[in-house]
């Protein structure tokens, strides 16, 4: 796509700063939203080799429904959903972060406007009804920052997705959402909350920890796990650094170790992005080095005693931002694969300046072709296009793939 030429070996923050202070909202949308038109369209729009090679793609997958294990629900708190952005994210006080805010919504396909919440959904739902093959989409929630004494800190909050809004939401599309709820382990009325959610049918409880300030290792959550455990809840955890919103104060409590403690109580973990960015302390060794949180995960993943318990979600490791050896060393793991499962990280695959086709074409992850039928996808379903990226990504010297049952959720997370 042409905008990954442009923003090749900058962050995203300067050209979206630079495009705020022109009101180049062109700009804007190629860096986040670059499409030409909406999902129904694209069918018409695909040349005859592209459709046949979109079909093709959804063949030899087991039977039953696909899953996305990580689709945010984001908005403003328009039409009563209570949800809430911070408000530095949202003035030309901030302007990066009044950019990167403009790039997500540009992403999402909505505008700023008084029917920005109903757009998101609206075309959420849009994009996941043409999957050739129905999937399943779990819906987050996300709780606010605390502070160990359970005090809330909207002001180290980015946003704020509610629980109930997240559950009213996969009530009313039942076939494509699964609620997952988010329950700050440090809140007064975490065990409440869990409790409540967990006799109205929720299994899935999600964290971002350096976003929200949860340290998974402290002994502040056992309480927590063993409620989870007495209701047979899944803890679907953010792993390595956290950069589409503010964490940098928290940044260690993304280290993949820290989640020892609730997998050694009998809790069943999903790792989201596989730890793929970043470093952290190797509180296992001596000398308490740093190391790729990736290499911290992947000792995780290995040990035994966390088999099938212990799960890991492959979102962004197709993002230019993560390097190629994430991506490779989890392809050529074909004795993993039965552990990894699919995710979208939605809305973030809209960005078109986050997945560089071109430069996984250029790696052998991806021949041109795929290349060209991937980039008419986008322009219309940037949904379908992440999960054909993966679908369709080999490793560049053995050209092993993903194994087919990575996109249908494991017997133990059903």
């Amino acid at each position: 796509m042409k905008i990954r030429k442009l923003v090749k070996g900058l962050t995203a923050a300067i050209p979206i700063a630079a495009a705020l202070a022109v009101g180049c909202s062109i700009l804007i949308h190629q860096i986040g939203g670059d499409f030409e038109g909406p999902p129904e369209a694209m069918e018409q729009a695909l040349s005859p080799e592209a459709r046949a090679w979109v079909a093709g793609a959804f063949e030899g997958l087991p039977e039953g429904e696909l899953a996305d294990f990580h689709v945010h629900l984001v908005g403003l708190g328009r039409g009563g959903t209570g949800a809430w952005v911070n408000p530095a994210w949202l003035t030309w006080r901030h302007p990066v972060k009044r950019g990167r805010t403009a790039v997500y919504m540009s992403a999402a396909g909505v505008e700023d406007g008084e029917a920005a919440d109903r757009d998101y959904l609206e075309r959420l739902v849009s994009l996941l009804r043409p999957f050739p093959k129905p999937i399943k989409a779990y819906l987050l929630a996300l709780d606010y920052y605390h502070h160990a004494d359970g005090r809330r800190d909207e002001g180290r909050s980015s946003f704020h997705a509610p629980n109930d809004y997240v559950f009213q939401t996969a009530q009313e599309h039942r076939d494509l959402f699964i609620p997952a709820v988010s329950i700050h382990p440090y809140r007064r009325d975490a065990l409440e909350e869990l409790e409540k959610w967990a006799r109205r049918g929720v299994r899935h409880v999600k964290w971002i920890p350096n976003a929200m300030g949860i340290d998974p290792s402290s002994r502040q959550c056992l309480p927590f796990y063993e409620e989870m455990k007495t209701f047979n809840m899944i803890l679907l955890a953010h792993t390595g650094d956290e950069t589409a919103v503010d964490a940098e104060e928290d940044q260690h409590l993304g280290n993949p170790l820290l989640l020892r403690q609730p997998l050694d109580l009998g809790v069943t973990v999903v790792a989201f992005h596989s730890g793929s960015l970043g470093e952290g302390i190797d509180l296992e060794s001596p000398g308490k080095e740093r190391r790729p949180n990736f290499e911290l995960f992947l000792r995780l993943l290995e040990d035994p005693r966390y088999d099938g318990r212990l799960f890991a979600e492959i979102s962004a490791l197709t993002f230019f931002t993560r390097g190629s050896g994430p991506l490779k060393t989890l392809l050529d793991r074909a004795d993993l694969h039965r552990r990894l499962v699919y995710g979208s990280d939605y809305p973030l695959p809209g960005v078109n300046a986050a997945t560089w086709t071109s430069r996984l074409a250029r790696d052998g992850f991806l021949s041109e072709a795929e290349r060209r039928h991937l980039d008419a996808v986008y322009a219309y379903n940037p949904l379908l296009f992440d999960w054909l990226v993966k679908r369709a990504a080999r490793h560049p010297e053995t050209g092993r793939r993903f194994a087919a049952e990575v996109f249908r959720a494991p017997p133990e997370l059903r």
